[in-house]
Parts: structure tokens; C-alpha cells; sequence
């Protein structure tokens, strides 16, 4: 890490170099007040000493308290994203709200009791209340704007849950499709929770069919507000739906090994668990067929070692490392392959080592040209 104060920082940047890393700004006590990463260290960093129009009020306010910088260069773009979550977690700089707060993540929950669903936000879960909940959601507002469109679209917004046999104020206003007073709409209302659960769960995805086509509709009528009503809640619930994705593939607790060429010469091997890299080592690529006995070493010593016990639930710690490790997965930038539970057992000890070398052929082959 390269430090100290420096008069011109438009210098100081042009030194960086143009690799992966993580960039941390100094005010003028010498206290970290942003974490960054980048593919390009110099392009970002110079990009935000420039002046320019298009800078946010935000970015305006981080340059004018800026008065140093440090950075860490790391091999790949994928290890900037993991060092720059672990470093906003650590250091808590004022800029980076989102990851140093607990409270900004939130979770749907649906409360089971008293015979009368309803569909909640909260920020904290509790496995043994007979509840049913997904997330955590690193966007409050995406939840909320999913949450109420659903509502809306369905009617569901009734104000008098004690269930008093009479219709309550959202029923005259044509909100609530009567749950308080009618008994087959109160079935109606259940069908459609576990319709919602269904959708959040990613066996049903016919709640977005039906809003989609209600959003065609209104635009043909030139109902463009309810129109942009349906958007919204539907842009809000498939991103639900893609985070979703990320927490079921981390309960799977998948042992993985990844690959990706750093450049014509050399290629980077992780080892990866749930949210944690556990392993990770750079190898030349003329020399990495000749090492995989090394690797297969590795994969044995690591993957038998980690926590044979991980829990169910992913926490509100786990998330921000298990979608960067999601994305990167499921990025051009890698290969990988899952190692099965059973294969780091002697009497499968020859399937690693075919796995291994099938995953060199294909990035060799594919995503690396060595110099002939």
C-alpha cells in the first residue's frame, strides 16, 4: 500500500497503474472517509479528480474533503470487489453507507398467525417463530416498491385485521378485496400468499405474467401512471427474484474451484466455500498442467477442512461476499466446477484430478493464448 500526504493529487494518480484494486480517500485528519474498487486503478481514481458536469452531489462533496488517497493493487477485478466488502466492513468509512449499516437490510416475511397471512417487511428474523422469510435484501426500497405494487395489483391492502366481519374503508375505496367481511375472499386472499410465496420462491412466476400484461393494458388505455406503477413493481420483484438466486446457490454450500487468466502468462486459482475464498495462488500457465497433483493437494487440504456445519440461513454478514461471489461465477471472467462432497473421499480420489484437468483444457483452450 502506497501512503502519505500529497500537495498534488492530479500527480499523485497519474503514478497509479492500471490494475485491479481497491482505492481508499483521506480527509485532511487522515481518516478514511470512502473504499472504492476498480478494474482500472488510475482510470477511476483521475476520473474523479477531474471536474466534471457529471459528477453526483455525493461524488462533489468526497473530492472536496479529499486530501490523500492509499491504494491496494490486487491480480484480479474479482478479488477488488471481496477486498473492497471486507474493508468497508472493517474501517465503516462515512461514504459507504450502504454495506456498514445492519439496518439497511431487510427481509419479507410472512407472518402465519392468528389464520390471517400478511405480507411484511422486517430487519430482523427469527428462525422459531413459525414465520416464513426471504432475504436478506440489500435494498429496502426495492422490497418496499415490490411489497406495496403487489398490494395494490391484488387488492390486498385492508385496514381491519382483527377480522370483524365488516367491510373496513379500503373495501369502499376499492383497495381490499374484502378478506375483512367475506369468507371466500378471505380464501381468495390466502391462495394469493401462497401465490406470492410461490413467486419468491421461484416456482411460480405467474404474478409477473399477470402484472405484466395488466402494465400493456394501461399503456393501450394511456394509463401511463398505472402503467408505470406495474414497471416499477415489476423491476423491484425480479430483482428479488435474482437475489433470491444468490442466497439458494450460497445454502448450497458448494465447494468450488475457480479459474481465470490474469494474462497471456499467468492463472489465478481459487478455492471458494459458501461467502469465503479459502484458497487462492497464482501459476504460470506453461507450468500448471505439470502441477495439478499441487492442486488436487489443495482442494483436499481446504475443502475437508472447512466448517462441516454451515448453517441454513444466510445473515445479514454473508450476503455482500455471496453476490459478489454469484456474480463472479456466473461471469465471462471465470470457469469453475463444483467438487462434490464425495469425491474428496480416497475411493473417488481420481475424479478430482479429471475435473481439474477438464477446467484447464477449457480455459487454456478458450480464454488464454499463451505466446507461442
Amino acid at each position: 500500500m502506497k501512503g502519505g500526504i500529497t500537495i498534488n493529487l492530479k500527480e499523485k494518480a497519474k503514478q497509479l497503474p492500471s490494475s485491479p484494486g481497491v482505492y481508499l480517500w483521506k480527509d485532511s485528519s487522515d481518516h478514511i472517509i470512502y473504499v472504492g474498487k476498480s478494474k482500472n486503478l488510475k482510470n477511476r481514481v483521475q476520473s474523479y479528480l477531474q471536474n466534471s458536469k457529471n459528477h453526483s452531489k455525493k461524488v462533489e462533496k468526497l473530492v472536496k474533503q479529499l486530501r490523500d488517497f492509499d491504494y491496494i493493487v490486487t491480480d484480479t477485478e474479482f478479488e477488488a470487489f471481496m477486498l473492497e466488502c471486507h474493508l468497508i466492513k472493517e474501517l465503516k468509512p462515512f461514504y459507504n453507507k450502504l454495506m456498514k449499516s445492519p439496518q439497511s437490510y431487510t427481509y419479507i416475511m410472512i407472518r402465519m398467525d392468528k389464520g390471517f397471512y400478511r405480507i411484511e417487511q422486517t430487519n430482523q428474523m427469527n428462525e422459531n417463530d413459525g414465520n416464513l422469510y426471504f432475504g436478506p435484501y440489500s435494498s429496502k426500497n426495492t422490497v418496499e416498491k415490490a411489497i406495496i405494487g403487489i398490494k395494490e395489483f391484488f387488492k390486498m391492502n385492508c385496514n381491519n385485521l382483527s377480522n370483524k366481519n365488516t367491510p373496513c374503508l379500503n373495501y369502499s375505496l376499492g383497495l381490499c378485496i374484502g378478506m375483512c367481511f367475506n369468507r371466500s375472499a378471505m380464501k381468495q386472499y390466502h391462495h394469493i400468499i401462497n401465490r406470492i410465496i410461490s413467486l419468491l420462491e421461484g416456482t411460480d412466476t405467474s404474478i409477473l405474467e399477470e402484472m405484466e400484461q395488466k402494465m400493456i393494458d394501461a399503456s393501450m388505455n394511456f394509463d401511463f401512471e398505472k402503467a408505470a406503477k406495474a414497471r416499477d413493481c415489476i423491476e423491484a420483484v425480479n430483482s428479488l427474484l435474482k437475489k433470491e438466486k444468490v442466497i439458494e446457490f450460497t445454502k448450497e454450500n458448494n465447494n468450488m474451484v475457480v479459474m481465470e487468466c490474469v494474462d497471456d502468462l499467468k492463472v489465478k486459482l481459487f478455492l471458494i466455500n459458501r461467502n469465503k475464498v479459502l484458497f487462492n495462488q497464482m501459476f504460470e500457465i506453461e507450468s500448471i498442467k505439470k502441477q495439478c497433483a499441487a492442486i488436487k493437494s489443495n482442494i483436499l487440504a481446504y475443502f475437508k477442512t472447512k466448517c462441516p456445519n454451515s448453517p441454513v440461513v444466510i445473515t445479514k454478514d454473508e450476503i455482500d461476499e455471496a453476490q459478489i461471489i454469484y456474480r463472479y461465477l456466473n461471469s465471462n471472467a471465470c470457469e469453475y466446477l463444483s467438487i462434490p462432497e464425495k469425491w474428496l473421499y480416497k475411493e473417488n480420489d481420481d475424479k478430482i484430478g479429471i475435473a481439474i484437468h477438464e477446467i484447464l483444457n477449457s480455459i487454456l483452450g478458450e480464454r488464454c493464448q499463451p505466446s507461442t
